[in-house]
């Protein structure tokens, strides 16, 4: 994990701020080097260098025990000496800058211990069991989780193998990418001894897989500069010309950011609500794309206003505030504390105008708020510790002998997206399918929630459709899904789902059931892209042939037929003799609560009492006549069925009715209409009380999502 020079093209680092309000020089790691490797300490001491970790970890952790970190850098500095960069520097100023920058973060000290430590394996005589014999199995699972795979072993698939490694360990122990984040920073910072060709290439592994996985986990002050950096490697004239649009704005005269900025001071001073109101500069990526948005920079679209207060309830009342005393853009508010982002970020986010057209973006969170917003999951510590203590600043370490073993492991800051992306990973032995699906996942960068009938929810990243959530919510068993209901409605499995929506997934009973190639055009997912292309690959036959909506019958199905006036089962109360007729329109069976209404030639026409032409008929003043049902079961009912399109349906379908005993009158089957198919058949039972288990059996059919009485007018 080696890192080069500094860069003079980059842009200024962004230096993280969480946990402390001023901001702190840059640190000489160069000087630190030096001190190294020149400077002994006084015995019982902390030699020079690490004395720099030091000081910014007790700043997190006041009561930290300091000597698991003096240990750590007794056995990384003698096994890294002699060893050089390629920019002529001793090599321990990269392990030490890379516990530096954890350390300033707030990282706890069994990460600062194995950040130290973090290239002795790799790149020393160093071992995995000299590691946990002298700072225990935890610190072993993190040096051992950012250890490369060598490059004799594995070649060219090295890189995306070692990344699917560190992703497994991560899975159980998130500070496993929080050291390797950080490492890459360093190594992003003194890249500038490298070919161009090879700054590229790290570059852009840095911007698809890196940059992604610090924004996944909350760690921005890590994700923007990282960014920066990016920036100015692969887009260097881009990069330059921000550069000179920031030098410009900070030799304005004027300050339109501060101005705003005093201004809401004093509204908060009056509402007498403690806060404390700081301008955020925007960093190199920000700014050009603000500048691609809106065209011509104003003062105030450099930087952001930042409001710390110490309770949330605090955060809304500096919100009404604002609302109140100042012009606000209501379109820019989002509340990420009712509703935080997946990757834990928390915080009102607002807009203030000036009358001169100046917006100032506000962003209002407590002091705690701002911590997690700078450094994720950096910030919650040990994931191991009890959990009252486990977002303390100062919560103690846990001994490596009370560390869950191996296999136990139960992260709770494990987050849904990465529980996903283990998940497929599994489904994707092929080096290259994994590494650029990774890619492809990571590009990903906003989640969704919707939420099942079971008041259960999944994960899902924007853009997902129904396909992605049954693989979500099934696995390879959704190869048998036939559709679904969004919000209630029936939905085509490419339906884009929102955040927020109830999704029922309907799966078929045959096990026959096999997943159409058309799903790939809507599998957003990896883990339903690579469970469908797996299908298919093992299927060449099934995956050739095309799926027919509707299979055609051996036998012509019979044209409808307009029901006759018969006699029903049915009396009419005070005319026995009477001929009575059933509605076409609601076919009522035995024992559905009738009326009847007389109509031209003596005829008494009986319709369900929930009928809507009942009320219709009420609400002209149509008389009602008193009907009964009689001692005969048998009856005449209209069933519309509503299916999905598949092979063999409608024979499946007809048979299931013939075994239940019904004898069908008529029957049509409307073309389908976006794989949907809509079928209405008549039929004759011989007792009414047949009618549920018949309904029953054709809704048991495969591909049938929906069977109901006819309501038609």
């Amino acid at each position: 994990m080696s890192a080069e020079a500094t860069n003079p093209a980059t842009p200024g680092p962004v230096v993280p701020t969480a946990a402390r309000r001023k901001a702190r020089a840059r640190i000489d790691l160069r000087r630190l080097g030096r001190a190294a490797l020149l400077g002994n300490a006084a015995r019982g001491k902390l030699p020079d260098a690490i004395g720099h970790v030091a000081e910014a970890h007790r700043a997190h952790h006041p009561d930290a025990d300091l000597e698991p970190l003096r240990r750590a850098w007794v056995l990384a500095e003698s096994s890294h000496r002699g060893q050089m960069r390629k920019s002529g520097e001793p090599y321990i100023t990269h392990p030490l800058a890379v516990t530096l920058i954890l350390a300033e973060l707030g990282a706890e000290t069994t990460t600062l211990t194995a950040s130290l430590l973090h290239d002795t394996v790799e790149d020393t005589d160093v071992t995995l069991d000299q590691v946990r014999e002298q700072f225990g199995e935890e610190v072993r699972y993190l040096v051992d989780g950012v250890t490369k795979l060598e490059k004799v072993d594995y070649g060219a698939a090295a890189e995306p193998e070692t990344f699917r490694k560190m992703l497994v360990a991560t899975g159980s122990d998130v500070r496993v990418m929080s050291i390797k984040l950080a490492d890459r920073l360093h190594n992003m910072r003194t890249l500038g001894v490298m070919r161009p060709e090879k700054q590229e290439r790290i570059a852009k592994v840095t911007r698809d897989v890196l940059i992604p996985l610090a924004e996944r986990l909350g760690v921005q002050a890590l994700k923007t500069e990282l960014e920066d950096l990016v920036f100015a490697i692969l887009h260097p004239e881009e990069c330059a010309h921000t550069r000179e649009l920031i030098a410009q704005n900070a030799a304005r005269a004027d300050d339109p950011l501060a101005d705003i900025a005093d201004e809401v001071r004093g509204v908060l001073r009056e509402a007498d609500i403690p806060a404390e109101v700081l301008i955020r500069p925007r960093h190199f990526v920000s700014v050009h794309r603000v500048s691609r948005k809106r065209g011509e920079l104003r003062g105030a679209d450099f930087g952001r206003l930042l409001v710390l207060v110490n309770e949330d309830a605090d955060c809304y009342a500096v919100l009404g505030e604002l609302h109140t005393c100042m012009t606000p853009v209501v379109s820019e508010f989002k509340d990420f504390i009712a509703v935080p982002k997946f990757n834990l970020y928390q915080s009102l986010h607002t807009a203030v105008a000036r009358a001169d057209g100046q917006v100032a973006e506000v962003l209002i969170r407590t002091h705690q708020m701002h911590k997690v917003a700078e450094a994720g999951v950096v910030a919650l510590g040990n994931p191991y510790a009890p959990a009252a203590d486990a977002l303390a600043p100062d919560a103690p370490v846990t001994d490596a002998s009370d560390a869950p073993a191996d296999g136990e492991r139960a992260d709770p800051t494990r987050p849904g997206w990465l529980s996903r992306l283990l998940d497929w990973q599994k489904a994707a032995p092929d080096t290259d399918t994994f590494w650029s699906t990774l890619r492809e996942d990571l590009a990903q960068d906003r989640e969704i929630t919707v939420f099942r009938p079971d008041g259960g929810t999944l994960g899902l990243p924007e853009g997902a459709t129904c396909v992605d959530a049954a693989y979500a919510q099934y696995g390879e068993d959704a190869h048998a899904c036939i559709g679904a209901r969004v919000n209630g409605r029936l939905a085509t499995l490419s339906t884009v789902l929102k955040d927020g929506d109830t999704v029922q997934l309907l799966m078929g009973q045959d096990p026959a059931s096999e997943p159409s190639r058309e799903w790939l055009e809507h599998a957003h997912t990896p883990a339903a892209r690579i469970a469908i292309q797996r299908w298919l690959a093992t299927h060449p036959d099934s995956a050739e042939e095309p799926h027919t909506p509707v299979a055609v019958p051996t036998r012509p199905v019979p044209e409808p037929q307009t029901a006759t006036p018969r006699t029903a089962n049915a009396m009419v109360a005070d005319r026995p003799d009477a001929t009575v007729r059933l509605a076409g329109c609601c076919t009522p069976v035995p024992p559905d609560e009738v009326t009847g209404f007389a109509v031209r030639g003596g005829v008494v026409t009986v319709h369900r009492v929930a009928c809507a032409a009942v009320a219709h008929m009420k609400g002209t003043g149509r008389p009602e006549t008193a009907v009964s049902w009689g001692d005969s079961t048998a009856c005449r009912v209209t069933l519309v069925a509503e299916s999905f399109g598949r092979p063999h349906l409608l024979a499946d379908l007809t048979e299931a009715m013939a075994q239940e005993g019904a004898e069908i009158v008529s029957a049509t089957v409307e073309p389908p209409s976006q794989q949907r198919v809509r079928h209405t058949y008549t039929v004759e039972l011989p007792d009414a009380a047949h009618l549920p288990a018949l309904m029953r059996a054709m809704r048991n059919v495969a591909g049938v999502y929906d069977v109901d009485r006819a309501q038609h007018q």
